[in-house]
């Protein structure tokens, strides 16, 4: 192969993987098509077949290329935090040591932009390719990690751990997945100009709460059950008065009312 047709096939293969992690970000893994991957990338279907074989072997291939130096890194990070603090350090420094090497890997000139909202739609995606291929692959990381948060919070019995940190990541997960990383550091700095630690410290400071908040404590049962009952007591008087209008909600302004005299804007 002349190395004109060698680097016409590179590009095809790199147009390939590019148009299926946009469209696997914007759309999710069930949602997206190969004829969507094909026509984003200016290819056909047999430049699928030829170069990955499936659907399933090109995302294997896009999600391993994304993500597995990011695993290394993250328990690299977690062992050389591990020797420095023998100690140990509280939840929000794991969350730190999980949350650091992607956002410096989001700062890369080469596939950066994209690289938070790919890993938010990874985390939060729910189809079952999708979350056997983490379960296959990154079992090894999950379990480190698990247990790095458990010495942190030994009060904790382990499945209440493990639900806290189910909600905590698919909370991250969530506001990765929606926005692009600038939109979400413009929000964290609220219009001052703060350095990468202050960045990281407010956005691992909004999740880490998940894992040591009290937990359906009675006290937070007490205050519920009460807004439970006034929240009865309020469906209950909204459809009295529904089912016996009065004058006076008879007689309220209607919005198209209040638009034209400039009582709202809309």
């Amino acid at each position: 192969m002349t190395a004109t047709l060698r680097s016409g096939a590179g590009d095809t293969r790199k147009r390939l993987l590019e148009a299926a992690e946009s469209l696997f970000i914007e759309c999710g893994y069930e949602a997206m098509s190969l004829r969507q991957i094909t026509a984003k990338a200016h290819a056909n279907l047999a430049a699928v077949n030829y170069h990955f074989g499936s659907k399933e072997a090109l995302m294997q291939e896009l999600l391993s290329q994304r993500l597995d130096r990011l695993n290394l890194e993250r328990l690299q990070l977690l062992s050389n935090c591990e020797k420095q603090w023998p100690d140990g350090l509280g939840p929000a420094a794991v969350f730190g040591m999980l949350f650091i090497p992607a956002f410096r890997i989001s700062h890369e000139s080469v596939g950066g932009k994209s690289f938070m909202r790919l890993l938010g739609r990874v985390y939060s995606d729910r189809s079952p390719f999708i979350l056997s291929y983490l379960q296959e692959h990154y079992r090894p990381i999950f379990g480190r990690f698990f247990e790095a948060f458990s010495r942190t919070l030994p009060q904790l019995p382990r499945n209440e751990l493990g639900l806290r940190l189910h909600f905590g990541l698919k909370a991250l997960s969530g506001i990765l997945a929606g926005e692009d990383m600038q939109k979400l550091i413009d929000d964290l700095s609220m219009g001052e100009t703060i350095n990468d630690g202050e960045l990281l410290a407010r956005l691992i400071s909004l999740i880490s709460p998940i894992l040591t908040a009290p937990f359906g404590s009675p006290e937070q049962i007490r205050v519920i059950e009460q807004v439970l009952e006034l929240d009865n007591a309020t469906a209950l008087a909204s459809k009295e008065a529904v089912a016996e209008p009065t004058g006076e909600l008879n007689a309220a302004p209607s919005v198209l009312e209040w638009l034209k005299e400039g009582r709202l804007a809309l």
